[in-house]
């Protein structure tokens, strides 16, 4: 009952999900960079391959000369030539 409160509350202020939750947001700018809101931790980096941990999955990034740029507590940047993606759901 409280949380459904939470949530309308939310809706009516147009609220995003991300901001209040822990869901990730994900934003993908052409091939050459990735931002990663709501991360929990680096898992895995190599300048050819980068595995995030998010609250919902880990995120795999495959690529070339990729770089970790502009981290903060929930954010993080993955510069580079971005090949491929995918997300490993944690259930």
């Amino acid at each position: 009952m409280k949380n459904s409160r939470k949530n309308r509350i939310n809706k009516i202020l147009e609220i995003p999900q991300e901001v209040y939750s822990n869901v990730p947001k994900i934003i993908i700018t052409g091939f050459d960079e990735m931002i990663i809101e709501n991360f929990k931790g680096i898992l895995e980096y190599e300048d050819f391959y980068v595995r995030i941990n998010t609250y919902l999955g880990i995120v795999n990034v495959n690529g070339f000369d990729l770089k970790l740029e502009n981290m903060s507590e929930d954010d993080i940047k993955i510069d580079g030539k971005i090949e491929s993606f995918d997300i490993e759901r944690i259930e």
